[in-house]
């Protein structure tokens, strides 16, 4: 698949770094009137450079279906077990997307989900995370909104989420919500 003449990759998926690659040259290539060199770096470590890597399990990569980009918390609720076994584990993302209630701009970011309770399904962490797409909410509302849902569905002992937004007008902000630890240190991450 590839995005030539969309005005972006948002919701765009792609089958491997060298689709992404082609998609930019093709597109880039257009617009600039002449051919363009791209050179990608999937597997660059940025921790040589000061910058951090998520803590915890990724789960960008769990196999899913996508038919519907608009907020649904009972996505979480299609996974919840009571006989669930109980554990403690993080879980990132780096999928979420929501849009900027004044401007509609979108604003990506970073999710830790840090939880002490009922194992949480990737796959459906995963759908939810990605129902944010079309959602209309500063990024402080998302992640207290993101936290209640979780406590709402699986009810963990301990809860931690966190987002890294990528910087808009050159302000970080990084939302915090946690009912066990203090704020983390502010590291940066490769997509800020």
């Amino acid at each position: 698949m590839t995005a030539t003449n969309a005005p972006g990759f948002n919701q765009t998926k792609f089958d491997d770094t060298e689709s992404v690659k082609a998609a930019l040259v093709s597109d880039l290539s257009q617009y600039a009137g002449e051919e363009v060199k791209v050179r990608l770096y999937p597997d660059l470590k940025y921790s040589d450079h000061g910058i951090m890597d998520l803590p915890g399990t990724n789960i960008d990569h769990v196999d899913i279906e996508v038919h519907d980009y608009s907020y649904n918390p009972d996505i979480l609720c299609e996974a919840v077990r009571e006989d669930s076994i109980i554990v403690s584990e993080t879980l990132t993302s780096n999928l979420l997307k929501s849009n900027c209630l004044v401007t509609n701009q979108p604003d990506w970011g970073s999710l830790i989900i840090k939880y002490e309770g009922r194992k949480i399904d990737p796959k459906n962490l995963l759908q939810y995370i990605i129902s944010f797409r079309n959602h209309n909410e500063f990024h402080e509302q998302c992640v207290e909104r993101i936290f209640v849902d979780i406590k709402h569905y699986y009810r963990p002992q301990n809860l931690s989420v966190q987002a890294r937004y990528t910087r808009r007008g050159g302000l970080d902000i990084n939302p915090f919500r946690s009912d066990f630890e203090n704020i983390p240190s502010a590291t940066r991450l490769t997509g800020q």
